[in-house]
């Protein structure tokens, strides 16, 4: 292969990885310009992003599969176009549903982007070379989530949140059009086969799972027919799916992985940094917008620093491992830092300066990088060769459940506490209240009147909010602090090996 075709294909390769991680946070500033053009509520307009990441977790597992059954090279190609056609399709979308639709179908075709990236450079270049080319992948994918939010505000704000979408399609077809022309196709095998019916169950259970949280909210949870329906799918696609696995030759999921201690452990951990990455991000551009009034585009400038810190955490983690440094110590350090941000959030008001809202995002984004490394090192580092590929769909799987149910049960507990909150201030707010009798109180907020009680309404929904925030990033917190005895039950190898963790989806830094 020459030096020139190389080069293209490698160029054509970071494009594709970079439009999944890119639209991992792109969309996230544009959500509030959604919710009003879609006349969705706020757990609603947040379908946007779990349908996308469920679609994902869905179908990364079968991705190996597809690309040994109909050749590497066809498969990346379509689910490049697939990504971008579907890309298209949410821009054009004139309802909540339309776009729910569009975006599974973006995340199903994006879900192959990143591992099937890694196997090209893997075989493109000699073994000598393969370090610095994947260090070019990784920064690829580490600079999407960084211009994500400040590229989405700056579309919004001159075009339309349309065009977040619209991005993808030049960037989809040169990078498609370019792999067509110069990559190879692999050989295929037409015998190999999958467990379809394992495949179906468990997409059955996490797809009923996830619709279950992010309708339960509006439907009084258990009180829904809907809800219960729900319910008892995802029992029923659980159930199939564990006796599938018992009892086929060939499961879906190889049990033997779930034997490993580092390697369950690892599923937990990284399931926590999924929730808490996403949640947090689905959670500060609304923040950042309905609560602080800060224009879309100042908004996604405030987001960035977090994927700058995550840079930071990377380099300077994979340095401390490359000496020797216990993974522990590493991934506490992380934790900690973490939740050293959470608790910052939890204090924020409207009128935080914006010099604590870049601290924290650049503490909470260096404490995912700091984690990542030595999670994705331990998490392999004891699991036999011919199973860390298949380990690296699940670890994947099980980043995206964490990403999806975190921003379900966060907007659904921000909708409820919201209320509660409501009611709770309300209550205690009478027209003989002497803080309401006397000064500018009395002459805008006096609830005797209508002006004044709307005005109030208004002050307290505001409070309300901001409590339900908080709420949720205490919520969080507590999540990142009880994670921390598990890192006593792993086992840490005398050798550290970097290279263990080469199977492993490189991150999606906040």
């Amino acid at each position: 292969m020459t030096e020139t075709r190389r080069t293209l294909i490698t160029v054509c390769v970071v494009l594709a990885t970079s439009l999944q991680a890119l639209d991992a946070t792109i969309a996230n500033v544009a959500l509030p310009y959604m919710q009003g053009a879609m006349s969705a509520s706020q757990e609603e307009i947040n379908w946007v992003l779990t349908s996308y990441i469920v679609a994902a977790a869905i179908m990364t597992a079968p991705t190996g599969f597809l690309a040994a059954r109909f050749g590497r090279t066809r498969f990346f190609v379509v689910a490049i176009a697939g990504f971008t056609v579907a890309s298209a399709l949410c821009g054009m979308s004139q309802s909540l549903a339309e776009i729910v639709i569009f975006r599974l179908l973006q995340g199903m075709f994006g879900a192959a982007l990143v591992p099937l990236s890694q196997a090209v450079l893997f075989d493109i270049y000699p073994i000598e070379r393969r370090g610095p080319a994947m260090a070019l992948w990784s920064m690829g994918s580490t600079l999407g989530p960084v211009i994500g939010p400040m590229l989405g505000g700056w579309l919004t704000q001159n075009f339309s949140w349309r065009w977040v979408f619209y991005i993808n399609v030049p960037v989809g077809l040169f990078a498609g059009l370019g792999l067509l022309l110069f990559l190879r196709e692999t050989k295929f095998d037409k015998q190999t086969k999958l467990d379809w019916t394992g495949f179906a169950a468990l997409s059955l259970a996490i797809g009923a799972f996830q619709a279950l949280l992010d309708r339960g909210e509006m439907l009084n949870w258990f009180n829904s027919y809907e809800i219960m329906t729900e319910a008892c799918l995802a029992g029923l696609g659980l159930y199939i799916f564990s006796v599938q696995s018992a009892l086929s030759p060939k499961p879906f999921l190889t049990l033997a992985l779930f034997t490993d201690r580092n390697f369950l452990i690892g599923l937990v951990f990284i399931f926590t940094m999924g929730s808490i990455m996403f949640a947090t991000l689905a959670l500060l551009a609304p923040y950042l917008q309905d609560m602080m009034n800060y224009p879309v585009i100042t908004a996604g400038i405030y987001l960035a620093p977090r994927g700058i810190g995550t840079i930071v955490g990377l380099i300077l983690c994979g340095r401390l491992l490359a000496r020797n440094v216990s993974v522990r110590l590493l991934i506490a350090t992380g934790l900690i830092c973490g939740a050293y941000a959470l608790d910052m959030m939890m204090h924020w008001t409207p009128s935080t300066a914006p010099r604590s809202l870049v601290i924290a995002g650049i503490i909470q984004g260096f404490s995912f990088g700091f984690i990542y490394v030595p999670l994705a090192t331990t998490t392999f580092a004891t699991l036999p060769a011919e199973l860390r590929t298949e380990a690296a769909g699940i670890f994947a799987l099980m980043r995206n459940l964490g990403s999806s149910i975190g921003i379900s049960v966060t907007g659904a507990l921000l909708v409820t506490n919201a209320q509660i909150n409501h009611a709770i201030l309300a209550a205690r707010i009478t027209p003989f209240d002497r803080t309401l009798q006397t000064g500018a109180a009395h002459q805008f907020l006096n609830p005797a009147t209508s002006q004044g009680a709307a005005l109030l309404n208004a002050a307290i929904d505001q409070q309300a909010t901001i409590i339900a925030y908080n709420n949720d990033f205490k919520l969080m917190l507590i999540f990142s602090i009880a994670a921390l005895p598990l890192l006593l039950f792993i086992r840490t190898p005398r050798t550290v090996v970097l290279q263990s963790s080469s199977a492993a989806p490189h991150p999606e830094p906040a």
